[in-house]
């Protein structure tokens, strides 16, 4: 059988055939290899460069492995935060002509970090409850999309920095299932799988003395499914109001806006006595605030990045002067906002210098700026503008940075 490469892209053949696919995982040369750090997989896992790009390469037997490159595509399609597959390849065989493993390839996710490398320094209990909230979240989207995981762990999910939280990422789909609907039955089976593999992994790190001391292994996997219950029934709960009291419904919706979902469509009932209005609503994906930010200013960030990048950019065009809401002759949003991007945005980020930036992207470095001056103006009692925030910012946070974000993929 003949080497074949399945691609998402025309370009990305072309680029992996300069890898040695003659060769098992384990063998390949440092000179293809990109040294990132790796979380625990049952597979062997690599990263190489393939043109401008990083790649993970992951070897497995290829039934799953072409299973698990459509169910990948599948999930990027409905718009799940995971991986991005590339390519499956084929037909692999050594200089004897002795047959290998295939290899499934995605995307370097640049910024991640596996849950490994987020220990290595000993991680304080605040921060493991956002990354628990993180997990959670990522549960709760895949459920609302249909998606069984069959495998959820922290082993298998990259964590990126997201404002003051994590997002997190599906790295391994090889055990899931994508249905039109999950049922209760489904969804509290990989619940209590996320449950049981978080707190055997937390053993782990609490048996290496990785752990923090006041962390119990055991109640940090059962939060998980509390968080997990609390938004679920926030998401999908049915609401009842009084009628004529409208605005109930309209804060209930920024209520799971300000969650970072979406609401496709609603169902309203009246009750026969026309007292109480009944309001189901239909949750879809996050993203709310990431969409919102894109189509105005076309910058492409996390939900929380772009929750407090649209309060900066709201703020700024009230102090405009051809800032007119419902005006016909004022500026439009879109207008003002690439203007906000031109004039503020982009100055303020190429004003960190590229060497004590690390991994951040400009929207992480954004909300940092935004929030180390929220932090000198309270100390100050008053507005210290955005520009000292830089120059204190640079001179005082950065060069005492310990723990640069790191990317790296399972």
């Amino acid at each position: 059988m003949a080497l074949q490469i399945n691609a998402t892209n025309p370009e990305h053949p072309a680029l992996l055939l300069e890898l040695p696919w003659h060769l098992p995982l384990e063998e390949w040369p440092d000179k293809y290899l990109v040294p990132l750090p790796r979380g625990i997989s049952r597979h062997v896992v690599r990263y190489a460069r393939a043109g401008d790009e990083v790649v993970a390469v992951k070897e497995l037997a290829q039934r799953p492995a072409l299973r698990e490159y459509e169910l990948l595509r599948d999930l990027d399609r409905i718009g799940i935060p995971a991986v991005d597959p590339l390519a499956v390849v084929t037909g692999r065989t050594d200089p004897d002509g002795e047959p290998l493993e295939c290899v499934l390839i995605t995307r370097h996710l640049g910024g991640s970090m596996p849950y490994r490398s987020m220990f290595e320094t000993t991680m304080r209990p605040a921060t493991m409850h956002r990354l628990m909230d993180a997990l959670a979240v990522l549960l709760v989207r895949l459920h609302l999309a249909g998606f069984a995981w069959g495998d959820c762990s922290l082993s298998n999910t990259l964590f990126r920095r997201d404002a003051g939280a994590f997002a997190a990422y599906l790295v391994d789909a090889e055990t899931g299932d994508l249905h039109p609907e999950l049922t209760r039955g489904q969804r509290e089976y990989d619940l209590d799988l996320a449950r049981v593999n978080i707190s055997g992994e937390l053993l782990d790190l609490e048996a290496s003395g990785a752990l923090h001391p006041s962390v119990d292994p055991i109640d940090f996997g059962t939060e998980i499914c509390a968080r997990y219950q609390e938004l679920w029934k926030e998401l999908t709960r049915t609401s009842v109001y009084p009628a004529g009291k409208h605005h109930y419904i309209e804060r209930r919706i920024r209520r799971l806006n300000e969650l970072g979902f979406d609401v496709a469509e609603m169902q309203i009932e009246h009750a026969s006595n026309g007292d109480s209005v009944t309001f189901v609503p239909k949750v879809v994906d996050a993203g709310h605030h990431q969409r919102q930010l894109l189509r105005l200013t076309g910058l492409d960030t996390e939900e929380n990045q772009a929750r407090r990048l649209l309060n900066d950019l709201e703020s700024w065009m009230a102090t405009q002067e051809d800032y007119a809401p419902g005006d016909p002759l004022g500026a439009r949003p879109e207008v003002l906002a690439h203007r906000w991007v031109r004039e503020v945005f982009r100055p303020t980020v190429r004003s960190v210098p590229p060497e004590l930036r690390g991994q951040m992207d400009p929207a992480q470095i954004y909300h940092e700026l935004l929030e180390h001056r929220w932090y000198l103006s309270e100390r100050a009692q008053h507005d210290i503008g955005l520009e000292t925030a830089v120059v204190d910012y640079i001179e005082r946070v950065l060069p005492k940075r310990r723990e640069p974000l790191r990317p790296t993929e399972e």
